[in-house]
């Protein structure tokens, strides 16, 4: 019997990790033995710690599975199915992956016996769905492919939109993928059965963007030495440029001895308490990423702390 596949996809910010926490608690309730590979553009991992130690957990780091480590995917999926019996396995893409060229990276005549793609959970960020014309077109090109090709659609983050604007949001949707099952969710909040058994329908032809050729996306890790003071932090915060799209990762700030979870995206910035030791990382993923600045501004801030 063939293990499904189910990829979650989904631009930057949109939701993805959370989704794939409440999926994971769902699996883990019905006693299913499912495992999990996560694909991160930056060189470090920050989203991996989302996945407790008893679930098989592949990374793959520094590039996308729809393009540039296509190879790294196969041999990652084989070992996954070759050491684990399973019941499904979870990819989490990358914000920028086109799902369609995800489905084909798992289509290799080695693994197309063992496995087979169930369906494509692509999440849209309600807001960044309604002000995507700020982005450029590449981009924009990009989020409604990731809408076209899904199998089922999370409007996500809905409760910060009037019921008006979700329902014009809907409609636009449906308008470019009407076969999806859509759903409007908070929190990435989903029950596995709206997914799991759906029908896929037959892949149509798709636009090439790819993040090392037509997107012009890049990454930067900036690697903390120190905890930062949290008000000068906050201050550099509301001066982020607007192609920085997404900033992730952890920092410890002078004020306190506690590490924190951070996240940002769309001018909203997230912290989180963590529990566990791990390094101060920050990844950046954006458009013409003005690296040498990022790294001048946050030297600074921590020489300022």
């Amino acid at each position: 019997m063939k293990i499904p596949i189910y990829i979650l996809s989904g631009f930057l910010g949109a939701g993805k990790t959370t989704l794939l926490k409440n999926i994971l608690i769902q699996e883990k309730n019905k006693d299913r033995k499912v495992a999990v590979l996560m694909n991160e553009l930056g060189e470090v991992s920050i989203d991996s710690d989302a996945v407790d130690g008893e679930t098989p957990l592949k990374e793959l780091l520094n590039g996308c599975v729809c393009c540039t480590i296509q190879g790294q995917l196969e041999a990652q999926l084989q070992e996954l199915i070759t050491l684990h019996q399973l019941d499904a396995i979870y990819i989490e893409t990358t914000g920028v992956a086109h799902p369609i060229e995800v489905v084909d990276a798992c289509m290799s005549p080695i693994l197309v016996e063992k496995i087979h793609v169930e369906s494509v959970i692509s999440l849209i960020d309600a807001k960044r769905w309604r002000d995507r014309k700020s982005l450029s077109p590449q981009l924009q090109s990009l989020i409604i492919e990731q809408v076209r090709h899904a199998d089922v659609l999370l409007l996500n983050k809905v409760d910060e939109l009037s019921e008006v604007i979700q329902g014009q949001l809907a409609f636009e949707v449906q308008q470019i993928n009407p076969y999806a099952k859509l759903l409007f969710t908070t929190f990435a909040s989903i029950n596995i059965k709206d997914f799991q058994g759906i029908e896929r329908k037959e892949k149509e032809a798709h636009q090439e963007l790819r993040v090392d050729k037509q997107l012009k996306l890049k990454t930067f890790v900036y690697k903390f030495q120190k905890p930062v003071d949290f008000d000068i932090f906050e201050n550099w915060l509301r001066r982020m440029p607007d192609q920085i799209y997404r900033i992730k990762g952890y920092i410890r700030f002078t004020h306190s001895d506690t590490l924190y979870l951070f996240q940002y995206s769309y001018g909203m910035p997230i912290y989180m308490k963590e529990l566990v030791k791990i390094p101060t990382n920050l990844v950046f993923i954006g458009e013409q990423l003005p690296v040498s600045d990022i790294r001048q501004q946050l030297q600074e801030m921590e020489e300022q702390s």
